[in-house]
Parts: C-alpha cells; sequence; structure tokens
C-alpha cells in the first residue's frame, strides 16, 4: 500500500505511472452479476438478509463447489460474507486462542499473519524453495508442529508464487491431522491444463475452504465471499460470530453473487485465456531483463521474480523502479522472509502496459548504482 500511495503522488504530479503492484483483475465483472446488482437496487433489495446469506445463494455456491470439485456440500455449511477477508477473519476467531500457533506457508500472503495475530495466535512459517516450485512440503510442516499448533493454513493457487498444490501434496497435509484453511480464491485461473484441486477432496474431516467472487469474477468491489465450515456445527459457531461482527453481507450485492455463478463462466474463461497469454508475455520480458523467475507460476495471475543479481532489499528496488521507472511493483518483503529479494508483479494488465513497464524495468536496471 506505500507503494500505491506513493504512486498515486507522483501521479497527482503528472507522472504517468504503469500498475503491476495490485492484485486483481483489470477487467469488467460479468454482465449479468453488474445487471443483476442494479436490478436488485431498483428492487428495494437493501435490507438485512439471513445472517449466513440467501438461501439461494448458499445453494448455488454448494452447487458450484461441488461441479469443480466433486464433494458434495450441504449449503447449510456455507456462510457469505462481505468478502473472503472476513470469512477468514471468523475462521481464525473459531480455531485461534491466545498463545496457539498455525504454520502457513512462506511466501504468504501478507494478511494472514495479521488474522492471526487478531486473535492472540502466533503466525509460524514453513519455507518453501523457489527452484521447487513453491511447493509446501508435508514432512517440513510436521517438522514445525508443536503441542501449540491449532491450524495449518494452504494456498492453492498461492498469492504471491503462484504455485499449486497437486492433489497427492493436499493428501499428504491433511494426513497430518491439522484443521486445514483453505484458500482457494484464485481456483480457476489455473493454466497449462492444470488443475487446482479443492482441499474438500482429501475427504479430511476438518477442512474450512475460503473463496468468493473477487478473483475469478472480477469482483474485488463488490466484497462478496464465503467459507464452507467441515460441519453444520461449526457452520452454526461460525455463524453467531458473524451475526455480532456484521450481521450480513449486502443483498443486492448477494443477488449479483447468483448472477456470477449462473452465467459468469464466459468471463472467467475470457480471463483465464487472456492472463495465459500475459503470463507467457511477461515470463519472456523478465528473462530479458535479468529477473530471474525459478519457476513459472501455475496459477493466479502474479510472477514472484528474483531480483537480488540487482538489489537484495525489495522494498528499496521497488522504491527506486518507482521513482526512476514510474513502475509500481511489490517489493517481496511484504510476504514475508522468505521471499526478501523477490519482486512480485501482477500481469493481469494490457498488453501496452505490460510492454511498456518491463522496457522502462529494463532501463533503470541497466544503469549502474
Amino acid at each position: 500500500m506505500e507503494v500505491l500511495e506513493r504512486a498515486l503522488a507522483l501521479e497527482a504530479a503528472g507522472a504517468k505511472v504503469l500498475h503491476l503492484e495490485l492484485g486483481e483483475p483489470d477487467g469488467p465483472a460479468p454482465p449479468a452479476a453488474i445487471e443483476a446488482a442494479r436490478a436488485a437496487l431498483a428492487a428495494g433489495a437493501t435490507h438485512y438478509t439471513d445472517s449466513r446469506g440467501l438461501r439461494a445463494l448458499r445453494e448455488a455456491i454448494a452447487a458450484d463447489t461441488a461441479r469443480r470439485s466433486g464433494v458434495a456440500v450441504d449449503p447449510d455449511r456455507v456462510l457469505v460474507a462481505s468478502g473472503t477477508s472476513p470469512a477468514m477473519l471468523l475462521v481464525f476467531a473459531l480455531l485461534v486462542e491466545p498463545g496457539d500457533e498455525v504454520l502457513l506457508a512462506a511466501p504468504h500472503y501478507p494478511c494472514y499473519p495479521n488474522f492471526i495475530r487478531l486473535w492472540g495466535g502466533t503466525p509460524v512459517p514453513v519455507r518453501c524453495d523457489p527452484e521447487d516450485g513453491w511447493r509446501l512440503h508435508a514432512e517440513r510442516v510436521r517438522a514445525a508442529m508443536t503441542p501449540r499448533t491449532r491450524a495449518l493454513v494452504v494456498a492453492s493457487p498461492a498469492n504471491p508464487t503462484g504455485a499449486v498444490q497437486d492433489l497427492a501434496s493436499l493428501e499428504a497435509l491433511a494426513s497430518l491431522g491439522l484443521p486445514i484453511v483453505s484458500d482457494e480464491i484464485y481456483g480457476g485461473l489455473v493454466y497449462d491444463g492444470a488443475r487446482a484441486p479443492s482441499a474438500l477432496e482429501t475427504g479430511a474431516p476438518d477442512v474450512f475452504v475460503l473463496d468468493g467472487f473477487s478473483k475469478r469474477y472480477a469482483m474485488t468491489g463488490f466484497r462478496l465471499g464465503y467459507v464452507i465450515a467441515p460441519t453444520l456445527e461449526t457452520a452454526r459457531t461460525l455463524q453467531i460470530l458473524a451475526q455480532n461482527l456484521y450481521i450480513s453481507a449486502s443483498e443486492f450485492v448477494q443477488r449479483a453473487g447468483i448472477a456470477a455463478l449462473a452465467e459468469g463462466e464466459a468471463t472467467l474463461l475470457a480471463m483465464r485465456e487472456r492472463y495465459a497469454r500475459q503470463r507467457a508475455r511477461m515470463l519472456e520480458g523478465l528473462a530479458r531483463i535479468g529477473l530471474k523467475v525459478h519457476a513459472k507460476p501455475a496459477g493466479a495471475f502474479y510472477v514472484l521474480a528474483d531480483a537480488r543479481a540487482f538489489d537484495r532489499d525489495s522494498r528499496r528496488l521497488a522504491f527506486r523502479l518507482l521513482e526512476e521507472a514510474q513502475v509500481a511493483v511489490t517489493p517481496g518483503i511484504d510476504f514475508g522472509e522468505a521471499a526478501e529479494g523477490f519482486l512480485r508483479l501482477c500481469y493481469a494488465v494490457s498488453d501496452a502496459t505490460l510492454d511498456e513497464a518491463l522496457v522502462r524495468m529494463g532501463d533503470v536496471l541497466a544503469r549502474p548504482r
């Protein structure tokens, strides 16, 4: 956010900043979702709903999950929230007491540790290696477990690495016996014929699936997400927490979610096809300017590029590129010590933005420091 705020200041002064730091699709939401929100507002759908979410939406989410994973889901295990982050906060509130530990892959989404600490827990990173495609290995997780370990966070496809865990890896992680908090928000955004299986497919008894509409349907501003709880009992506890913390998600936004699930597949397919091309374009350009990518990202829309040949301080390098090239990128340190010396770049941008950004960065990196 500091990079973004400085970029905005530069733009206010007349600069043309190219944004590769923001983690959101650059295209529009499905037309049906936009129209559904408009129609719902016009019809007066501006009131509280069931705290779990509209029954029709929860049924649609359960059906979509079953279609994608092959696992039947009771709609009463689905809790809709105003974004996936609030859903994640509810899950950690349920699982974490002060002094508890939660394991997570490193690098990782920057907010995971903050969500854990909010409830008095301690995030424990489990290092993943770039040369290994940033895979999360069960033996490393087992070695990090202590009597205070309460859960494991798994993200697949992952931010910032684009890593995808195959089913065998997920089954090995599930066999450790920990509750799994599975962040599947980038599900569906995978390439080269890959598939990102859901943690539900492991058959483990204690899986919390976090998902939403922001990435798959380009609906970041709608703020609509959900959690699938492992049992009706845990769903009820999450519901009580939700009733106290935010009551319910906006009704007209939930109506948009129903429409996205019903008619948004074309938007997803078009995004995935375009991002596959953009990924190839970015990987080729990064290699040309000397930023190394150890493993091609299999999903999401990010590349975590090794910039240690230019500067091991990723924050310093990110701000240098912003000031001198007027290209905004995310410093790797935001994603934990394991990503220090790396830069995260988002390729969900136009061809023109991507090409110009690569030229500008290459010009700056070619200069002596």
